[in-house]
């Protein structure tokens, strides 16, 4: 079985890395990304005036999977706000260990879950959950700072869970994005809201409705709603403009 594990993977690697390797890796524009010193916890890199925070490292899975996130989030609420269909394919970026993939998965049966990270040891670990052999429409995929690696034109939603704000590239990420999604297609983009001091994370992990919808714009999205309805979330719901 462990064997079969580490074939997966090795098939997984070889896979992604020699596949949507055609898109163009343009150098950093200047005027898109500036360089200054901030938040301890960001890498000094600002994007339309937010500083860019650290990634979480695998190391923080057990934070991923705590007892009460379900009551900290509301995760149940934010799956039925996605209205998934049976025939869905949805792409979970920044998956991290699966948590939303695997509530997502047995809803959209007839149809497809990309569970895609940039740290293969979070793929691994999805890899040997039990949930990834009993759900058989899940793809792991290895994305990286520029890019998701996914299919172009084939996803009918996109989810990012607290992870938009770590991307190193994220005009970049999020016009990879746009290729991926059908034109009817929508982005759901999950922060933690720092319009809200008493939430009890650090101020560079969470992001406005304003801000997001700032960034969002210059990669040709605009918002459809807000759904408010999530304890300490946003549940913004982009389309293309």
């Amino acid at each position: 079985m462990i064997k079969s594990y580490i074939f997966k993977i090795v098939l997984l690697l070889i896979f992604t890395t020699t596949s949507c390797k055609s898109q163009n890796s343009t150098a950093l524009n200047q005027k898109t990304y500036t360089f200054k010193k901030g938040d301890q916890n960001g890498i000094g890199k600002w994007y339309l005036g937010r500083e860019i925070a650290y990634v979480m490292g695998y190391q923080g899975i057990n934070w991923l999977e705590r007892s009460n996130r379900e009551k900290e989030e509301n995760t149940s609420k934010l799956i039925k706000n996605m209205e998934i269909k049976p025939t869905d394919v949805i792409a979970d970026i920044g998956a991290g260990s699966g948590y939303h993939t695997f509530k997502m998965a047995p809803i959209a049966n007839k149809g497809t879950i990309y569970a895609v990270d940039i740290q293969p040891e979070m793929l691994q670990a999805m890899l040997i959950n039990k949930k990834y052999e009993t759900n058989k429409n899940i793809e792991l995929v290895l994305g990286d700072e520029k890019s998701v690696n996914l299919p172009e034109n084939k996803f009918d939603k996109v989810l990012m869970v607290d992870v938009y704000h770590e991307f190193n590239f994220p005009k970049e990420m999020v016009l990879s994005i746009k290729k991926s999604l059908k034109k009817t297609g929508k982005i759901y983009l999950i922060e933690y809201r720092s319009e809200d001091p008493l939430i009890p994370i650090k101020e560079i992990h969470k992001m406005s409705e304003k801000q997001a919808i700032k960034e969002m714009k210059a990669a040709g999205f605009k918002l459809d709603k807000n759904i408010d309805n999530l304890p300490i979330q946003h549940c913004m719901v982009f389309v293309r403009n």
